[in-house]
């Protein structure tokens, strides 16, 4: 096929040998099979930050680390640089998370390399060497059905034990090889200490898996998974071999409102004064 414009340069540094068909185009990026040498891959071309639909951008974010304090500080301010710096920050953060992942042990395919908006990675294939289908498109026997379930929610607590969060996991973002689900798409990945949203990304990212997988093995649908993780992630007791009940006691307790409230803005302000201090000594760096 003709190459895109996008996959020239990867093409004309050797990177990429020929462009074989594109696989898919998504909300935020498409996908095309490529041959690199003797192996086929996916690149994975993330679309312009105007073109692409995926409209909770700034709640992903929140807690993300910029590593160089001008760059933090200009993304703050919304400036044309602190939006361009955004938008780098955006586009690297799934390969961040594919290395990171990868190494925790996660079934997530592996990266090859991300230059200029464009992902080099592994292409997860079928028993016939196609591309996976995704978990959505597969019809599973009961026993099938538990066996990915517990995979996939394994592969959560692996993740939350690195410290992130899928935050869109669904059915469309699960492929099935020859041995299981493998967790991609991952650019939204959240910071589970950093996001004020990150238990309830967490908890949806269970729950859906659960109704999906329940579909198949509706026993599933009476567990609480979520909720059992992310108790043991705040008590400092989530590992990435913790054995889990499916199992959650709600508390029955009602809260006292005044206390809790005092607890949130004694919060608030030491975060303030973090922050401040934060900005304090990197303008002394300045």
């Amino acid at each position: 096929m003709k190459i895109p414009k996008r996959l020239q340069p990867l093409v004309d540094d050797g990177m990429v040998d020929e462009v074989l068909y594109q696989l898919m185009s998504g909300k935020e990026a498409e996908v095309f099979v490529v041959r690199c040498g003797d192996s086929v891959r996916c690149a994975k071309v993330y679309k312009e930050a105007q073109k692409r639909s995926f409209k909770q951008a700034v709640q992903y974010q929140e807690g993300r680390k910029v590593r160089n304090s001008r760059r933090a500080r200009a993304m703050g301010k919304k400036t044309r640089y602190g939006q361009k710096e955004q938008e780098d920050a955006w586009l690297n953060a799934e390969v961040d998370a594919l290395y990171q992942l990868a190494g925790a042990g996660v079934r997530v395919p592996k990266p090859f390399g991300f230059v200029d908006g464009v992902l080099l990675m592994e292409m997860i294939a079928d028993e016939d060497g196609k591309a996976a289908p995704q978990l959505g498109e597969v019809s599973l026997t009961p026993e099938q059905a538990r066996n990915y379930h517990g995979k996939v929610i394994a592969d959560v607590v692996r993740m939350l034990s690195a410290g992130l969060i899928h935050g869109d996991l669904s059915e469309f973002n699960v492929l099935v090889d020859s041995t299981g689900p493998v967790i991609i798409d991952l650019p939204q990945a959240v910071n589970a200490a950093g996001n004020n949203s990150a238990k309830q990304m967490l908890e949806r990212d269970v729950d859906n898996m659960r109704r999906y997988f329940g579909r198949f093995a509706p026993e599933l649908l009476n567990t609480d998974y979520g909720k059992e993780i992310w108790a043991l992630y705040e008590a400092g007791d989530l590992h990435p071999d913790s054995r889990l009940t499916g199992c959650f006691e709600h508390d029955t307790e009602s809260a006292d409102v005044d206390e809790l409230m005092a607890v949130i803005d004694a919060a608030k302000e030491e975060e303030r004064d973090r922050q401040e201090r934060q900005r304090d000594a990197e303008e002394g760096d300045d």
